[in-house]
């Protein structure tokens, strides 16, 4: 490790550090555009001048050099102060004086630089250059005469997103930042661009002109839209919210968010359920909660009572409907919606077992039946580093673009039980193999039994190293596993036991049809297809309007915040459940969140620590020997449920990116 010298502290960095770091890790705030801590270094923006010895007698640009044995680091000299002011007004040649109507105003990195370390007045007096907006689809708007050509857009899109459609066109003073011909980004991820621009050439498109930052309330939250887990942070302003950005954790998402985690917010203040309805004469009509409660109390069910739980709950409202429905007498618990009926008698059978960040690591990955651009967008970025690692990876199932190099064997089911030589041979070699498994296998009989007969064929299990991943994509399926919602037979079995009465909380996906005869209360906060099939409707929370504990696909506990209040008469779930209980006579043991936190982890102790939950290995017997085509579970990766079918800008990605339709901007 060298030892370097930064303005006088002497201290030692890793090998093959930049002066960068090494001035970061002295405590040195060094300025920066273009230089990113997850994306190569361009070197292009030359904000991070630095005077170094021994080295040429001028500045040098900090996140390009490494650093080296006995250099000689300073960060405040004159002639570092007076190069970082020529390099701002340098930049703001051509900048635009727009910041009371830049969407980045108050969050920008431009902004805060230009007053830290800039002169407060310019030499040049030339007309301004101004660049033609660009077209960049339904997410992210472009105003480019800001842009300053920083790269970090066209090197994340290349890098992390995979999908090479941002670019330079034209040199030197003429030099413009575009997609390719003008064409809708293309990427689950392309809303990361926004976050990365340090000015306002590339804002969010559906936030713009909203709000200010220093308006909006900060709230802590996990994203529901799938089983990743990603960090977020929700801005509200009264009892909206207006924008979702992600939270740095570099166990879950580093810092990165899909495009649906993103925009999905739009559609929490559209087709909300805000009162209570009760079927009468055919129709759904508004109630009270007094009526709605006495028309649940007349059904006599005799202990005859199921719930099916859906994609985006947290633990607590499932927690409740449990013991409600127990309390009630029936033991009915499911949360597989689209009929999925896998085998839950251990966890880690249907566990992402090498942890979101130890993939990375895996040096060869065998996929199964699944679309992970699709089914998890943050997985795929892990994937995409692995490979730059070294990691080679085979595919079978439905043939796709994952944006890098997959040798696909087939899509063939019975290809589990004879893996090609050349297969077998690069497992054997690898010192941490991995095989993921999706939705696409979990749906066909035999196939899960066959992914784990391959655990020992291709040595998956190691010491430290558990390679056998099960990728799920809601959100709520782990902490419903681990709370018993998982019936033998799965939503067909529910149907054929003809519950008199069925509880579903949020589960929109469920063909109701295969319930005629049961009195159907719906929990939910969309009037999506769960509430058109149902006999009463009672208005809960979203995962924006409550506190809950939400168990991602790697089994780690994590909790989100309460960041509005739901609209109308709409009440949290548990509180709902809660005092349903009373009126029907079946009383649940807690009075407030606290308490029924408390009841839950007393239940299921895993659920009462943040972090990963231990579930131990052990392979269940199942059946075996699989034939036929994997499907995918995602026909729309925009419209995945009730949220994002109520979201406008959900509604245009579908259109555009998925199904080619072209949208006319109007002239302003």
């Amino acid at each position: 490790m060298p030892k370097v010298k930064v303005d006088g502290v002497e201290l030692e960095v890793p090998a093959g550090a930049t002066v960068l770091q090494a001035c970061e890790l002295a405590g040195k705030e060094i300025p920066r555009f273009c230089y990113h801590e997850r994306l190569s270094i361009a070197g292009n923006c030359r904000m991070c001048l630095v005077e170094v010895k021994p080295g040429p007698p001028k500045p040098q640009a900090s996140c390009a050099l490494p650093a080296a044995e006995n250099q000689e680091i300073f960060t405040q000299t004159e002639m570092v102060k007076k190069a970082r002011e020529g390099v701002m007004e340098f930049l703001l040649i051509n900048h635009p004086l727009d910041c009371p109507i830049c969407d980045q105003g108050g969050e920008c990195d431009l902004q805060d630089q230009s007053v830290a370390y800039g002169k407060g007045s310019s030499r040049f007096d030339e007309n301004k250059r101004a660049v033609t907006e660009k077209y960049m689809g339904p997410i992210v708007k472009t105003v480019m005469t800001r842009c300053i050509q920083c790269t970090r857009c066209v090197r994340f899109a290349e890098e992390v997103a995979g999908v090479p459609e941002i670019g330079a066109i034209y040199r030197g003073e003429n030099m413009q930042i575009t997609t390719y011909l003008e064409h809708a980004a293309k990427s689950e991820l392309s809303g990361n661009v926004v976050d990365l621009c340090p000015v306002g050439a590339l804002t969010s498109k559906p936030y713009a002109f909203e709000a200010r930052p220093w308006e909006l309330k900060k709230t802590h939250a996990i994203d529901v839209m799938d089983a990743v887990g990603t960090n977020i942070r929700l801005d509200s302003r009264g009892r909206q919210v207006l924008r979702a950005v992600p939270r740095i954790n570099d166990d879950v998402n580093e810092e990165w968010a899909s495009d649906k985690t993103r925009h999905n917010v739009d559609g929490l203040v559209r087709k909300r359920l805000d009162k209570p309805y009760v079927r009468r004469d055919g129709k759904l009509v508004p109630a009270t909660w007094n009526e709605a409660f006495a028309a649940i109390a007349a059904v006599k069910h005799g202990g005859s009572v199921a719930a099916l739980a859906g994609d985006l709950l947290d633990c607590e409202t499932m927690f409740a409907g449990k013991a409600l429905v127990q309390k009630l007498g029936g033991s009915l618990l499911e949360g597989r919606q689209t009929g999925l009926a896998y085998d839950v008698s251990s966890l880690s059978a249907v566990n992402f077992n090498t942890t979101l960040a130890g993939i990375e690591t895996a040096d060869v990955i065998l996929l199964v039946g699944t679309n992970l651009r699709w089914e998890a967008p943050l997985v795929n970025t892990r994937i995409r580093k692995a490979i730059k690692k070294g990691a080679k990876v085979f595919g079978i199932g439905p043939q796709v673009d994952l944006t890098y190099k997959v040798e696909w064997l087939g899509n063939d089911a019975s290809l589990l039980a004879k893996l090609p030589e050349a297969v077998v041979e690069a497992f054997g070699k690898a010192a941490r193999p991995a095989m993921i498994v999706g939705g696409g296998v979990l749906a066909k009989d035999g196939a899960h039994g066959d992914t784990l007969a391959l655990v020992e064929t291709l040595g998956l299990i190691r010491e430290g190293w558990n390679g056998y991943n099960v990728l799920h994509f809601a959100a709520a399926r782990m902490g419903g596993l681990m709370l018993g919602y998982a019936t033998d037979g799965g939503v067909k079995a529910v149907a054929a036991a003809k519950p008199k009465l069925l509880f579903s909380l949020g589960a929109d996906e469920v063909d109701y049809s295969a319930f005629p005869d049961s009195f159907k209360v719906y929990v939910g906060h969309h009037g999506d297809k769960g509430a058109h099939a149902a006999d009463v409707i009672l208005p809960g929370a979203s995962y924006a309007e409550k506190a809950g504990t939400y168990v991602n696909l790697e089994g780690r506990v994590q909790r989100g915040e309460k960041a509005v209040f739901a609209p109308g008469d709409a009440r949290e779930d548990w509180s709902i459940l809660r005092a349903l209980s009373e009126v029907l006579g079946a009383t649940l043991p807690f009075d407030s969140f606290e308490q029924l936190r408390a009841e839950m982890a007393k239940a299921v102790p895993a659920l009462g620590v943040e972090g990963l939950a231990d579930y131990g290995w052990s392979v269940p017997s199942l059946p075996t020997g699989a034939s036929g085509e994997f499907g995918s579970p995602i026909k729309d990766f925009y419209l995945t449920n009730a949220i994002c079918r109520a979201s406008p800008t959900m509604q245009q990605c579908s259109a555009e990116l998925i199904h080619g339709q072209t949208y006319a901007e109007a002239a302003e």
